[in-house]
């Protein structure tokens, strides 16, 4: 198919203008600074962004279907940065689908020449969408692993204010519970001699 001779001959120009569409999440300065700061350690988005769009173009544009697990492996580090920054899910991977839009544009003349089906755009898209899929579930997961740590931070905060107001302590075979203090040190755990046993 043509599409991917065309697509191998402008992948420079298709991968910056797709990093210069994912820069326009930024506020101006920031867009600015991602697209012209060369200096990797100064500019580390910027450097993800191109080494990271270079590496998922390259898989997803070859003749053979792209490797899954070698395209969520590219796409990770990106998907990874867009999940502990403030976008919402939707607006977190939203990027991925500008590259069609990317893709015709730069390829236009040859798409309005006919070198270029409607077939193989949309076997691209076809592509674009699973890409699309696989970066939507690679975020849930990094926001997830963000909720479970940030849960677990304000449980050992809560437990350790507790435990310092005398609210909070460890009990002998019962583990942490919240019990006053007092009433653990002046007993009162004890089962009665002629209580039941109910299996608590």
């Amino acid at each position: 198919m043509g599409i991917f001779k065309h697509l191998d001959e402008n992948a420079r120009d298709i991968v910056k203008g797709w990093i210069k569409d994912f820069s326009e999440d930024y506020s101006t300065d920031g867009s600015r600074f991602i697209l012209n700061e060369k200096n990797p350690f100064n500019n580390p988005i910027g450097a993800m962004a191109h080494e990271g769009f270079s590496e998922v173009f390259r898989v997803i544009s070859g003749k053979k279907s792209p490797d899954a697990a070698l395209l969520r492996e590219k796409l990770d580090p990106i998907i990874r940065l867009r999940a502990v920054q403030t976008f919402i899910p939707s607006d977190g991977v939203a990027f991925v689908f500008k590259l069609k839009d990317v893709v015709r544009g730069v390829l236009k003349n040859k798409i309005k020449a006919g070198d270029i089906s409607g077939r193989e755009l949309d076997l691209f898209d076809q592509r674009v969408d699973e890409l699309a899929l696989a970066a939507f579930d690679i975020y849930m997961a990094c926001r997830e692993q963000i909720y479970r740590l940030r849960a677990s931070e304000v449980r050992t905060r809560t437990l350790n204010v507790l435990k310092t107001k005398d609210i909070l302590c460890e009990v002998p075979e019962v583990g942490t519970e919240i019990i006053p203090h007092d009433v653990y040190k002046n007993g009162g755990f004890e089962k009665p001699k002629d209580e039941t046993d109910r299996g608590l």
